[in-house]
């Protein structure tokens, strides 16, 4: 598997290639459908499969730079992409400049000409170009000008719900992590910078935290966690705690986990915390050692849930 990041890197258009495209934000299991479609069709015509995704996500050039927080970062997001077999991606820097490409011009000079595309594989509301011009009936006719095909892959449903990037973010900012699972595929996961805290952890409750300068933009609702923290290459079962420690009246937003079992400094390290169980909302405690005879039960808690979670 390659990323290729910028079109002046392909000096010669690819074997047989199938194609999709779209942002893939939460690479969830609509986006998994269309991926397997493209695997699919490449094997039939041995051929090249392809995603073409871009960075930054377009509405944080176009619309509200503050926009939807994204569900997977741009490292996740190709990591995820890799994960799912694809053989190339292509992320292609998305610009004011690239959004003024025409629909016509997108498909003659960078489908045809670039990358000799011979299948584009789209989902039932898929648009692109300037100002998504051109829609899926536009691309079926340049298709058959230029020669190659069009699968539209109808929306993927689960338990009545149809599988979106949207519906995922409302979910996790909701705290309904078990239900955004169910869309996703995995558990919703971020990851961050440990970063000093207030040391209050191990020398007042009892119990060190790592304190995460997140690299993530979406954070589930916040309230207490059970979770899986991922250092280096092992995995530990752990309790998380998003919010302000109303016990200590903080005003300041943080994103706390003690990490059940580990010993040493994590500080400056990268972890990934994945969300399995939400435990419980929030609150404030009369003093510090209320907290921690809470945080002991959440331990517990979090335990039995993990237990009985193992995949």
């Amino acid at each position: 598997m390659s990323i290729i990041r910028d079109l002046s890197e392909l000096k010669k258009p690819l074997k047989n290639p199938v194609l999709t495209i779209g942002n893939f934000d939460g690479v969830h299991k609509g986006h998994l459908a269309l991926f397997n479609k493209v695997k699919e069709v490449a094997k039939e015509i041995k051929g090249t499969s392809v995603v073409m995704t871009f960075y930054p996500h377009p509405i944080k050039v176009l619309g509200n730079k503050d926009g939807p927080p994204l569900i997977t970062p741009i490292e996740q997001k190709l990591s995820l992409i890799k994960k799912a077999g694809i053989d190339i991606i292509l992320c292609l820097p998305f610009t004011k400049e690239f959004a003024k490409i025409s629909a016509k011009e997108f498909v003659e000079k960078i489908l045809v000409e670039k990358i000799g595309v011979r299948c584009v594989v789209v989902g039932y509301d898929f648009a692109f170009g300037k100002g998504r011009e051109g829609d899926i009936s536009f691309l079926k006719e340049m298709g058959k000008r230029f020669g190659f095909d069009v699968i539209v892959i109808e929306p993927v449903s689960i338990n009545g719900t149809v599988v979106s990037s949207t519906k995922i973010r409302e979910l996790v900012q909701e705290g309904r992590i078990d239900e955004a699972k169910i869309l996703l595929g995995r558990n919703y996961q971020i990851e961050g910078i440990v970063v000093k805290g207030k040391d209050r952890g191990a020398k007042i409750l009892g119990y060190p935290t790592a304190n995460l300068n997140l690299i993530d933009e979406l954070t589930p609702k916040k309230g207490v966690y059970a979770v899986r923290v991922y250092v280096e290459d092992k995995v530990y079962d752990g309790v998380a705690n998003i919010g302000y420690n109303p016990t200590f009246g903080d005003k300041s937003f943080s994103v706390e986990t003690h990490i059940i079992g580990f010993k040493g400094n994590l500080l400056g390290k990268k972890i990934r915390v994945e969300f399995v169980k939400r435990l419980r909302d929030e609150k404030r405690f009369k003093d510090p050692k209320e907290l921690s005879l809470q945080i002991s039960k959440d331990i517990e808690e979090a335990k039995r849930c993990l237990l009985s979670s193992k995949d």
